[in-house]
């Protein structure tokens, strides 16, 4: 096949814009990138070789090459892992295949210092290239495909590159970087070494680069031999015991394991012992990945079996609401052969997630006790996200719970603040449940009439605006033996809150109000299920509650937006007999008017409960023309 000039995928052209701009700062890490790419690839290739030891061709020495030349003004990153087809040259280097690109690409704010930090959330990996370089010329065979069919691929990152088969006699991969005339100070021995050591020093195959040598034995060499030598460990972090291993050493494991560029909000290192033996090495982000709500998000830790990498993502070993932690986990227990389909009914992965899992969530315990701004950082990023848990993982529904945090009417402030075990603290005397409501936003909520018993009776009540807190407050449904009670619910036990002076008021009202409410009910017939009085207004004329099986309004318009069809279920009108609105109501004589203040209360009920009206220019004609009667 001849050489083919093709165009880069537009998400691509607009990502290596925002690198070569962005990373300005901190244009070192595109070795530790590249170092990690070909580290993958030895992972890959020796993975690949337990079902098919054909594939090493001879070659069973994994290593990482990395020279310089001072003259020509290149550095050359070589790998004999397992290579790449033409074809996935194409999709690797020319396309971006990860779901939610373009929106996380609309996301950015043109701002290079911030935008720098966010682009880690990505992990641009080989783009980084072209930080320090204006060309880039890599040549691949893929391991077991004839010495045929390599591959060259050369670009200068802007619009386009060029692709041709060359003739390769050893696979794997060797990237050549021209090194831009501004970055020539990484043509140095010492730079690249120190560079190595401070990011790539846990890579477990060996990093080789020539070896330094005096002008006298140069001479004493035959011409082109090169004598390599190793320039990191080579030893898995994890192996080692915790008191030998630096904190910036877990640091910059992190972002190999993760190609974050910011440093961890937090990890933990445990080696398990006993029945099982395993050892974790778990990382929490400080940063949500960019794709952490895409359908398509892969997620999960790394899986090795005695230090062999065996895959990424194995998902197997999280609950899905934990699919932002990082990490690896090391099993003795595994078969070295073992497949994304044998993870899914074995007891060993079983025993292994449930291990994990305790650890993650006793990790997010430590730091809520002792570290409360870091913790709030945590729940920023991820609270949604653990707020799944309940429904999920009903094993852990206490200490899930125990997470949680919340805004509240004791803070008077949309921050998500308040724990379970705050709120507990915090109930007033006889007090049986923990009180909650479920809003479109946190004004609409802060506001809303249901809340003016509560805040009479010193009461305080959680304020719940996540898409997901419906969904949380139906598989959560009590922590430490208190009950969950929604005051938008029918359910809702105002009498419990009633002195008997309140009590009887309401008794008397409710004969007082009797034609009236049957009157109201006839008019806004399929509107509503039905009107009564109500023991929970105090300064509203009128409020809207829902049966415990209804979704509230807020559900409804999230449902209705993705396309959901929705049975009908009307909710109940309350009105408030003190106010005078509703005092007016009783005394009016005509039935036209009446009809209109009717329509009125029902209508502002439903506003304030953040709904929409079916017919708004019916809303305001009505109540123009009652302001006017």
């Amino acid at each position: 096949m001849s050489t083919e000039t093709l165009n880069f995928q537009a998400e691509v052209k607009q990502l290596l814009h925002l690198v070569t701009h962005s990373l300005y700062s901190n244009k070192e890490i595109f070795l530790r990138e590249l170092i990690s790419n070909a580290s993958d690839a030895l992972d890959r290739l020796r993975f690949a070789a337990l079902s098919d030891a054909n594939i090493y061709e001879n070659d069973k020495d994994l290593k990482i090459y990395i020279s310089f030349d001072e003259k020509a003004h290149t550095i050359t990153i070589r790998d004999n892992g397992i290579g790449m087809s033409r074809e996935e040259v194409i999709a690797n280097l020319g396309t971006i295949a990860k779901s939610g690109t373009r929106e996380f690409l609309k996301s950015l704010t043109g701002d290079q210092a911030k935008d720098a930090h966010v682009i880690g959330q990505f992990g641009v990996g080989f783009y980084s290239s072209f930080v320090v370089s204006d060309k880039v010329t890599v040549k691949s065979r893929r391991a077991g495909l004839p010495v045929t069919q390599g591959v060259v691929w050369e670009s200068d990152g802007t619009g386009e590159y060029t692709i041709d088969n060359i003739e390769l006699q050893n696979r794997g991969t060797e990237i050549t970087l021209h090194i831009k005339k501004d970055d020539s100070d990484f043509l140095n021995n010492w730079r690249l070494r120190s560079i190595i050591t401070k990011y790539s020093d846990h890579i477990l195959f060996p990093i080789m680069m020539p070896k330094t040598v005096d002008d006298d034995k140069k001479k004493e060499k035959k011409d082109g031999e090169v004598e390599w030598e190793m320039v990191n460990r080579a030893t898995a972090l994890w192996t080692l015991p915790k008191q030998d291993i630096k904190e910036e050493e877990y640091k910059e494991f992190y972002k190999h394991v993760s190609h974050d560029f910011e440093d961890p909000l937090l990890y933990s290192h445990n080696r398990v012992e006993g029945k099982l033996e395993y050892t974790t090495l778990l990382y929490i982000p400080a940063r949500a990945p960019f794709d952490l709500w895409q359908r398509e998000h892969r997620y999960g830790l790394k899986l090795y079996v005695e230090r062999v990498f065996i895959m990424d993502d194995a998902e197997n070993l999280l609950p899905s609401y934990l699919r932002f932690v990082r990490g690896i986990v090391d099993s003795k227990d595994l078969p070295l052969n073992v497949s994304r389909e044998i993870l899914q009914n074995n007891k060993v992965i079983e025993s292994i997630k449930s291990g994990v899992t305790k650890r993650v969530l006793d990790m997010l315990d430590k730091l809520a006790e002792e570290d409360k701004e870091k913790y709030a950082k945590l729940w920023e990023t991820f609270g949604e996200v653990l707020k799944e848990g309940p429904a999920e993982d009903f094993t852990n529904r206490e200490k899930i719970a125990k997470l949680l945090r919340f805004a509240s009417t004791y803070t008077n402030s949309s921050e998500q603040t308040i724990s379970l075990d705050d709120y507990i603290s915090r109930m007033v005397k006889d007090q049986d449940k923990i009180y909650y409501l479920i809003a479109e936003n946190f004004t609409t909520a802060e506001n809303s009439p249901l809340l003016e018993l509560f805040r009479k009776k010193g009461i305080e009540v959680l304020l719940l605006t996540d898409r997901i807190d419906e969904w949380l407050c139906a598989n959560l449904s009590e922590y430490k033996e208190k009950k969950l009670q929604s005051i938008n619910k029918d359910s809702l036990e105002t009498d419990k809150l009633q002195d008997k002076e309140e009590k009887d008021k309401k008794e008397e009202s409710s004969k007082t109000f009797k034609d009236t409410i049957k009157k109201m009910q006839k008019i806004l017939d399929k509107k509503v299920k039905e009107v009564r009085l109500s023991g929970r207004l105090v300064d509203a004329p009128a409020c809207l509650v829902f049966e415990d099986a209804s979704p509230s309004i807020h559900l409804q318009k999230i449902l209705k937006a993705a396309q959901q069809e929705m049975p009908d279920m009307p909710p109940i009108l309350e009105i408030n007999p003190d106010h005078i609105l509703v005092q007016k109501l009783k005394d009016e004589s005509d039935e036209t008017s009446f009809a209109d203040l009717t329509e009125i209360l029902f209508a502002e009920a439903l506003l304030t409960e953040g709904g929409q009206l079916q017919n708004p220019i019916d809303f305001v004609k009505r109540l123009n023309k009652w302001l006017t009667h």
